[in-house]
């Protein structure tokens, strides 16, 4: 299992691991303004990998920059299909390149991965990889997909079920990077942690009053992505943030993380975050 940490990371390991597949890609974009990426798309194609894309239908505000990288892509023989539109919004964004699940918190562009604090993971998890397999054929056929148990965490499926146990699992410590932390009940759930003496820290925003939740405000850059570090040894990385229409109505793809070595790195970053924007705040009051 693989960490990417952005912005540090930029896009070269997006474009290596196109570059490294030999027979097959499916990719779901959300958003898209990465000619490097486009680039290495088409030079797959050229060398035999069949690659497929699965475009969301609609973005706010790009939906003709969609329409156009359907075209191009299309044009250098990248099988393309469009999401339904039955959910309010298609904001999966991963890529299973031969047998490694790419599982990317980020959008292919620019403003998220030059400047923004975003993670990817890459997994040969059998079965998380089998699970997005399906998933993303299901996308394509749109046709109702049997889900089995494993790491990947898919809403509107499975989403809510499985962040709360999750969440619920925090002997300790939770670290969340998360702009809107909005659900009720996802609320609830972590200020009965902090009863129980959780310390429960959060990135980005929390609905409402807190609680015993600590939040601070990511200083240094742009929050795009979404994560929890459990106790130090277990994560969570996707496109869902902790409210509703995100764990109810839209698709969004996650994945639980047990490897503790990939944890500690996120808790590292947290916690360097958490210190910076804590220097911040101080300098302002100041």
């Amino acid at each position: 299992m693989k960490l990417i940490i952005q912005p540090e990371a930029g896009v070269v390991p997006v474009v290596k691991a196109i570059r490294g597949a030999r027979k097959t890609i499916d990719i779901f974009i959300f958003r898209f303004d990465r000619d490097e990426i486009e680039k290495a798309l088409g030079a797959a194609v050229l060398r035999g990998v069949a690659v497929r894309a699965l475009i969301a239908h609609t973005n706010r505000g790009g939906e003709g920059r969609l329409r156009k990288l359907e075209q191009r892509l299309l044009a250098t023989g990248v099988l393309v299909s469009r999401t339904a539109d039955d959910l309010v919004r298609y904001h999966a964004k991963y890529m299973i390149a031969d047998s490694v699940l790419h599982l990317f918190g980020f959008n292919f562009t620019k403003l998220d991965i030059d400047k923004s604090r975003s993670f990817a993971i890459a997994t040969r998890d059998l079965k998380a990889v089998q699970e997005a397999a399906k998933l993303f054929e299901s996308d394509v056929t749109r046709r109702p997909m049997t889900s089995a148990r494993s790491n990947l965490v898919i809403s509107p499926d499975n989403a809510r079920p499985t962040l709360s146990a999750f969440i619920r699992g925090a002997r300790k410590e939770l670290a969340i990077y998360d702009a809107k932390v909005h659900d009720p009940a996802m609320i609830k759930l972590l200020k009965e942690r902090v009863a129980r003496g959780v310390q429960v820290r959060v990135i980005g925003n929390v609905k409402g009053k807190e609680g015993g939740i600590e939040t601070r405000a990511l200083a240094t850059m742009r929050l795009h992505v979404r994560a929890i570090v459990r106790d130090g040894t277990r994560a969570f990385v996707g496109s869902q943030s902790l409210r509703r229409d995100e764990l109810e109505s839209r698709r969004e793809v996650g994945l639980i993380i047990n490897n503790p070595t990939v944890a500690r790195k996120l808790l590292q970053v947290f916690e360097a975050d958490w210190a910076d924007s804590s220097r911040r705040k101080a300098k302002k009051a100041a």
